[in-house]
């Protein structure tokens, strides 16, 4: 089997950068994995896309040598189970509030003897290399989502899970949720009791020897991130590079022909 490079890397104690995937296009995802992240993730959860693209755009990655992730909607076994079966060398899984949860999300993840996954890699077999049964529980990777305050309050539970890898940290939900509602989600927090919510975090990882991943929305914070302690971060995505991208262009014209930005009319706007 085709060994996983974040393992690798992380073996060398150095950090990892992770892209993400909204947009629902094989395309889109071989140009991010052209860009040279250690691994991109394809997110089923909040996406605008299903397994229906899911399968393709891990194709499309496949050749760059990017470690191809997904992020599944829910903890369920039918779409943890096919993603992997599409190719995917990691799963992060969303809203993981206890150490019950975080173990049968491992069940679902590790075949037997370790877990419960149904064996039927249909496409794995062939894009991770041969000897797939034997070696996938040691390669695949499970990121439990830490983003709520019921699983800060269990966190050191979840992170000594026998078998799960690490803990991926979603900051929008987990402000919402420690700050019930009275801070608007967002990445990239500066409010002194969330950057102590992420460095408790971190610390509940080391301890249980489990890598500390968190989603960010510029290198600048990702940097900071490292200097935390976290062993992966994610920069921003496919539909926030574009849109920042296009803004910046589009200001930019503006600028330089001395004309403010306008917004189009009803009839132009449909085309």
């Amino acid at each position: 089997m085709i060994k996983n490079r974040l393992k690798e890397i992380w073996a060398q104690g150095r950090p990892t950068i992770n892209g993400w995937l909204s947009i629902g296009n094989p395309f889109t995802a071989e140009i991010m994995a052209a860009q040279g992240y250690d691994s991109l993730t394809v997110d089923v959860q909040h996406g605008a896309l299903d397994y229906s693209m899911l399968l393709p755009m891990l194709q499309a990655v496949r050749a760059s040598g990017v470690v191809p992730m997904a992020r599944v909607p829910w903890l369920e076994p039918g779409i943890i189970m096919k993603a992997l079966d599409a190719g995917a060398y990691g799963i992060i899984c969303p809203m993981v509030n206890t150490a019950r949860q975080a173990a049968e999300f491992v069940s679902y993840v590790r075949y037997p003897p370790i877990g419960q996954r149904s064996f039927g890699p249909t496409r794995a077999n062939f894009s991770a290399g041969a000897n797939y049964a034997a070696e996938a529980n040691d390669e695949i990777l499970g990121f439990a989502m830490v983003e709520t305050a019921e699983a800060m309050t269990n966190l050191d539970a979840i992170a000594a899970t026998p078998g799960l890898d690490g803990i991926y940290v979603g900051p929008a939900d987990l402000t919402f949720s420690l700050h019930q509602g009275r801070l608007a989600p967002a990445f990239d927090r500066e409010e002194p009791e969330m950057i102590e919510a992420l460095q408790t975090i971190v610390a509940a990882c080391k301890k249980s020897g489990k890598i500390a991943a968190l989603h960010c929305g510029t290198p600048d914070y990702a940097r900071r991130a490292i200097e935390w302690g976290f062993d992966m971060t994610t920069v921003a995505g496919d539909s926030r590079l574009l849109a920042a991208a296009a803004g910046a262009s589009v200001a930019r014209f503006r600028e330089l022909n001395g004309k403010p930005a306008t917004a189009p009319s009803a009839a132009k706007s449909a085309y």
